[in-house]
C-alpha cells in the first residue's frame, strides 16, 4: 500500500504541474517530449550498470514497453482533442472512468476475485467519479461523444499495461519495461512534433522536466504496488484517491469552487476507499 500512496502523490503532482503550464506553454507536444525524455533519463539512472542486460523476458519488456509508450502518448493526444470539442470536465470524467478497463480486465482475464465489500467500494467509487465530474446539462452542448468513448478506452488500456506486464512479464526487467515505455512515447512525440514543425522553447522544456519527474515515479510506484496489491483494489484506489487529492489541490492552491454535489462526492470517495481496503 505504501507504493500505491506514493503513486497517488506522484500522479497528483503531474496534474498540478500540467495545470500550472496551461498559460505558459505554447507547444504541448514539445512539453511532452521534454517530459518523456526526463522519464527516459531517470529510467537509465535507476538501471545503472544493468542497462544493457539481456536474457529471458527481455524481448517481452521491449515489445510491451513499446506498445505501452504508444498508448501513453495516444491517451494524452485524445485528451487534448477532447478538450477542444467537449471541454475539460467531460474529458477528465471519461479519462478517470477508464479505470473500468484494467479493473474488469483483472476480474475477467486474470481471475482476480474481489470481496463483496470491495465490489461495493468499486460501485461507490464510480458513483463518486460521476458526481465529481458530471455537471447538469453537460451533454446538452452538441459534444462529440465518440471521442469521449475513445478517450475512456485508450486511457484505460494505457493504465492496463502495468498490470499486464506484472502478470506476464519478467520482474527482472521491470525497469527496462519502464525505459522502453517512456522511450517509445518520446519517439512518437518527436515524430508528431516534427510533423507540426512547432518550436520548443524554455517553457516547454522547463515544464516538461517538472512533469517528467513525478510522471516517471507515478509509473514506477504503480508497477511496484501491483506486485503487492491486487489490481482490482489498486486501480480504483489509485483513480479515486488521485481525484480527491487533485480536487483538494484545486481548492487550496488554485482557489476553485467546490459545489455541494462535489462535497458529497468526496464523502463517497472516503467511504469507497474504506470499503476497498477492508
Amino acid at each position: 500500500m505504501f507504493y500505491l500512496l506514493l503513486a497517488i502523490a506522484s500522479s497528483t503532482m503531474v496534474s498540478v504541474s500540467m495545470r500550472l503550464s496551461e498559460k505558459r506553454v505554447k507547444n504541448d507536444m514539445g512539453m511532452f517530449i521534454a517530459n518523456y525524455l526526463t522519464c527516459v533519463l531517470l529510467s537509465c539512472a535507476f538501471l545503472g550498470t544493468s542497462l544493457f542486460t539481456t536474457g529471458a523476458g527481455f524481448g517481452s519488456a521491449v515489445l510491451q514497453g513499446g506498445f505501452s509508450g504508444f498508448l501513453y502518448l495516444a491517451s494524452l493526444f485524445f485528451m487534448q482533442e477532447n478538450m477542444h470539442h467537449n471541454g475539460i470536465v467531460l474529458t477528465s470524467a471519461f479519462s478517470k472512468l477508464g479505470v473500468l478497463v484494467p479493473t474488469l480486465m483483472a476480474i475477467v482475464i486474470f481471475r482476480e476475485r474481489p470481496e463483496v465489500l470491495q465490489l461495493l467500494g468499486m460501485v461507490v467509487a464510480l458513483i463518486a467519479i460521476s458526481i465529481i465530474y458530471f455537471e447538469k446539462g453537460a451533454f446538452s452542448q452538441g459534444n462529440k461523444k465518440a471521442l469521449l468513448l475513445v478517450t475512456l478506452l485508450v486511457s484505460g488500456a494505457s493504465d492496463s499495461m502495468a498490470n499486464i506486464y506484472d502478470k506476464t512479464g519478467s520482474a527482472a526487467f521491470k525497469d527496462h519495461y519502464l525505459l522502453f515505455t517512456f522511450g517509445a512515447a518520446c519517439l512518437f512525440a518527436v515524430l508528431m512534433n516534427l510533423r507540426s514543425k512547432a518550436p520548443i522553447g524554455k517553457a516547454e522544456i522547463g515544464f516538461g522536466i517538472m512533469i517528467g519527474v513525478p510522471n516517471y515515479f507515478s509509473a514506477r510506484f504503480l508497477l511496484h504496488a501491483l506486485s503487492t496489491v491486487p489490481a482490482v483494489i489498486a486501480y480504483p484506489v489509485y483513480s479515486v484517491a488521485t481525484i480527491v487529492s487533485i480536487t483538494l489541490a484545486g481548492v487550496f492552491f488554485f482557489k476553485e469552487q467546490v459545489s455541494k454535489k462535489k462535497k458529497f462526492a468526496l464523502l463517497l470517495v472516503v467511504v469507497a476507499l474504506v470499503l476497498l481496503n477492508l
